[in-house]
């Protein structure tokens, strides 16, 4: 019978024998290595922490900060550094070139709209928050002949930023806001149904399709109107559809925070000039993104022609004005606009062997060279980054970032999450990360069961011991 010393009510190893001490030093060591294994792997499986992107602001969210460069085109070489940059030169950061003309004078009484909140954290990536011509490595340089302030280029179906130019600098967007009210109108109204035109509609500013007060359109084809022909008398009738013009511009307001386009506000539903009015060609871009991802806005901006109703039992003939239709092989459609004070805008997408970009242009100049053009000059830049698979730098959110679902986003799609204003875990809590953690219950549970394994084979021991010894007995 072995003997064994008793201190605090645990057995101590130094009275087992050496045969018997051998299997539970064995169990010691494996379990020991496994917890090893657990701590020196766990780290590939749980993501780093990322810097979060501004949250969607709000009365209880306060973005966290980091900013751009502020230089020109030196950033565009600059590769993926996407260190903390004095951001204070933008020109366009917070607010659009003075207007030229009186349309954006608030009315009588009413105050003049403060600029909007510069979220601390660019959205779509650190490299957005850059002001010059942001590249990817190791890349050539756009094409000649490009006037916009600010343009972008990106993946229609990843939604990965390609190459840009001042892409949070606020500019306004002309007739590109329709594409917003295109938004609204797919999510709130039925395209079945009839809306009759008023003379209110008819007589509005600006470019018009000829709507005929009296005669009823379904929106289905006011839908198409205002993506072909850009008429404001149909925006206008839309609006009014939507509960009136206040309410449609909340509305594409609101939408447009939940998206993520923090630098965009509207101040008329066609586009027209307006107090306040601003978005930037990354809002532009990811307007126009969400609206493609949507069939009927897709069919509506490819299509050449229809025929609404007119007067006394005639039609009226609408022609697809996007000239990018007609001079682009593979265009899917865009939208072109032009006032005083925004320029010339455009926002256009083309597909070429498998692969779909949108291009954004925002206060160009067509004098020298025309929209469209410089729209396709971008675009056949754009498929020549992404058939040399150039990293991307930056990404257009699907969705406004929040305090709960903050996304890094440095140029991929493959961006973790973590939650804006968290601090980043520690040593350990990465260490036992989502594979850790499971090594170290697998370690714990094979522990447990070679530990009743062992004594059951002693317990055995013990017991043919006894009977041999019994056995024994005269």
């Amino acid at each position: 019978m072995v003997g064994v010393r008793h201190s605090t009510g645990v057995a101590s190893l130094d009275s087992v024998p050496d045969k018997a001490r051998r299997p539970v030093v064995a169990l010691v060591l494996s379990f020991s290595a496994l917890v090893t294994a657990a701590v020196l792997v766990a780290p590939t499986g749980t993501a780093a922490p990322l810097r979060p992107l501004a949250a969607a602001p709000s009365s209880s969210v306060q973005p966290t900060s980091s900013s751009g460069s502020a230089s020109g085109s030196a950033t565009g070489t600059a590769g993926g550094d996407t260190a903390p940059v004095d951001n204070s030169t933008c020109q366009w950061r917070e607010t659009p070139p003075p207007p030229v003309d009186t349309s954006e004078k608030p009315a009588p009484g009413a105050a003049t709209p403060t600029p909007l909140p510069v979220p601390a954290t660019p959205v779509g990536g650190d490299r957005m928050g850059q002001c010059g011509l942001v590249l990817p490595p190791n890349a050539q340089q756009p094409p000649d002949g490009i006037s916009a302030a600010s343009w972008l280029i990106a993946d229609l179906d990843s939604g990965d930023v390609l190459a840009t130019t001042d892409p949070h600098g606020r500019q306004r967007p002309a007739a590109l806001v329709k594409v917003l009210l295109a938004n609204v109108v797919l999510k709130e109204l039925n395209l079945a149904a009839t809306v009759t035109a008023t003379a209110e509609d008819a007589n509005q500013e600006g470019s018009k399709t000829g709507l005929v007060a009296g005669v009823g359109y379904t929106v289905e084809q006011l839908l198409q109107a205002l993506l072909m022909d850009s008429g404001n008398d149909v925006a206008h009738a839309l609006a009014r559809q939507l509960g009136g013009t206040t309410d449609a511009v909340r509305k594409m307001n609101a939408m447009a925070k939940e998206l993520g386009a923090l630098d965009t506000r509207v101040a008329t539903p066609s586009g027209l000039d307006g107090p306040g009015m601003v978005t930037s060609a990354y809002d532009s871009g990811l307007i126009f993104r969400t609206a493609m991802a949507n069939p009927k806005f897709k069919e509506a901006l490819a299509t050449e022609r229809i025929t609404l109703p007119g007067k006394s039992g005639k039609t009226v003939r609408v022609v697809n004005d996007n000239k990018l239709l007609a001079s682009y092989d593979g265009a899917l459609g865009g939208k072109s606009g032009a006032t005083d004070d925004a320029g010339s805008t455009f926002v256009g997408a083309a597909e070429k062997d498998g692969r779909r970009l949108l291009v954004v242009l925002l206060r160009g100049d067509p004098a020298k060279v025309q929209m469209h053009v410089q729209a396709s000059r971008l675009l056949d830049y754009g498929f020549e980054l992404s058939t040399a698979n150039m990293p991307a730098v930056g990404v257009l959110v699907d969705e406004a970032p929040t305090a709960t679902n903050a996304a890094q986003s440095d140029g991929t799609r493959d961006a973790a999450q973590q939650a804006a204003g968290q601090p980043a875990p520690d040593q350990m809590s990465v260490a036992f990360g989502n594979v850790g953690m499971p090594l170290t219950v697998a370690a714990g549970v094979f522990l447990v069961v070679a530990l009743l394994m062992y004594l059951r084979k002693r317990r055995a021991r013990a017991a043919r011991a006894a009977r041999a010894a019994a056995g024994n007995r005269p």
